[in-house]
């Protein structure tokens, strides 16, 4: 097959150019002896113009042709004297590798994002998600390079695990017993039998792993698909979802969270500067001001606040929030989002939880009534990073496993590490798809993942 030339580098060709490409077809004009058709291929946001007139021999095939057709042309780049493109391609030869008739269900150019849900197969194919992906592509490059740039080991953790990191019970049970008849012992499934011989799930987290890796190799990531089973229908949940999880040995609170400013930063300026087409189309067409939004953000100081604090600041204010503040309680969206717009007008890092409300891995504090937790708040959406510097005290993590009702024999591998060779470490995790909902303006975690894992919908 001959060599393909993708759009976005024909856009970027000089009049006279011989060339072919291939691609779809999003709109399709015929007017008197000439034919215009917008050629993408999904490598930019931007189509290329094919010019075609009555000297091809399929032309009349052409003039009729449908919309979402998979077209190769060949031809020559000349000049445009159409407004917001320089070159166009003159067709000399024009393949309709594959048609589309007039069903096709993306003959409108706008569709509610509602609608393409329900297409998720087809919606690639549109300007919104074909920018969304691409972001979403070069943000996960991205990610790989900031790690690597800094000397930190890639970790493949696992996706099926007998362990609970969050240990809230939201796993997909994995399992090859018959569920039809499954055997019981004491009114309950008897999982010793099953491929594993014990009870196992689709991971919530690869942190605990990470862990592991982190007091063996120092500085480590792990950027995997995690899953939660919880029966939430909101824009922000999905029950199968990306997660960043940095872990490093030898690291404090503090040195997490300057990890966490540098990593949020870096991934802003790097949209900024690579993803600017598409995020220019956001900015017009999703979010109003967009990229001023990230600009500002990259450029922002970063705020801390002692958790004590930040409940001080929510209590004075004038702004009446509909969940309850108090000391003890978890900070809510709401709550997130007046500290960072109306407080410190900029991202926050909130430290030094209450250990109630958090987990079991946590370090607990001389205070003995907080963790050294930190969650990094930012303007719009609240939290997009937690993290804490990890409970390397063996007695210390062995009884507050006990307090919260953790098992110590389903995790003797994990005390394993705070009995050899425990270091103070620390790591946050990043939801990727909520980074890239912040970074594109979509409002729904459904529209940046190519095919979402909502309840009762797997079709995809």
């Amino acid at each position: 097959m001959e060599r393909r030339t993708r759009i976005k580098d024909a856009l970027a060709g000089q009049p006279g150019a011989e060339l072919t490409v291939r691609g779809w077809a999003r709109t399709v004009r015929s007017g008197k002896g000439v034919t215009f058709i917008a050629l993408n291929d999904g490598s930019c946001f931007a189509s290329l113009q094919v010019v075609a007139e009555p000297v091809l021999a399929n032309y009349e095939e052409l003039a009729r042709l449908g919309t979402g057709s998979a077209l190769r042309v060949t031809g020559a780049l000349v000049a445009s004297p159409a407004a917001g493109q320089a070159v166009e391609l003159a067709a000399r030869e024009v393949e309709i590798v594959g048609p589309a008739d007039e069903s096709y269900p993306l003959q409108k150019k706008r569709h509610s994002f509602e609608y393409l849900r329900t297409i998720a197969h087809l919606r690639p194919r549109t300007n919104t998600f074909g920018a969304v992906f691409r972001v979403r592509s070069m943000l996960a490059q991205a990610i790989h390079r900031f790690f690597a740039e800094r000397g930190f080991l890639y970790v493949h953790t696992p996706i099926i695990t007998a362990n609970d990191c969050e240990g809230a019970g939201e796993l997909f049970r994995v399992t090859t017993l018959d569920m039809a008849r499954p055997p019981l012992a004491d009114g309950e499934v008897d999982y010793s039998g099953d491929f594993f011989g014990q009870a196992t799930g689709l991971t919530v987290s690869g942190q605990l792993e990470g862990e592991l890796c982190a007091l063996a190799f120092g500085d480590i990531y792990t950027f995997g698909p995690t899953f939660r089973a919880e029966n939430s229908n909101t824009p922000r949940h999905a029950a199968e979802f990306w997660m960043v999880e940095p872990e490093m040995a030898f690291a404090d609170l503090m040195d997490d969270a300057a990890l966490a400013e540098e990593f949020f930063r870096y991934l802003c300026r790097f949209v900024l500067d690579n993803c600017r087409e598409d995020l220019e189309f956001f900015d017009s067409h999703v979010e109003k001001g967009l990229v001023e939004r990230i600009g500002r953000l990259a450029d922002s100081a970063f705020a801390m606040m002692e958790y004590g604090d930040a409940i001080r600041e929510l209590q004075k204010a004038t702004v009446t929030f509909e969940y309850p503040v108090e000391w003890g309680l978890d900070l809510q969206t709401e709550h997130e989002r007046y500290l960072t717009e109306q407080v410190t007008g900029g991202p926050l890092f909130v430290v030094n939880y209450p250990r109630e409300i958090k987990a079991f891995y946590m370090r607990q504090n001389d205070d003995g009534k907080t963790v050294a937790a930190m969650d990094l708040l930012v303007p719009k959406v609240g939290e997009i990073i937690g993290g804490s510097q990890r409970e390397e005290r063996l007695d210390l993590i062995t009884a507050r496993m006990g307090e919260v009702g953790i098992a110590p024999e389903g995790l003797w591998w994990y005390l394993d590490s705070r009995r050899w060779g425990s270091c103070p470490h620390a790591g946050f995790g990043l939801g990727f798809e909520r980074l890239i909902m912040y970074l594109t303006g979509m409002e729904n975690i459904r529209d940046v993942i190519p095919f979402p894992r909502t309840p009762r919908h797997a079709e995809f």
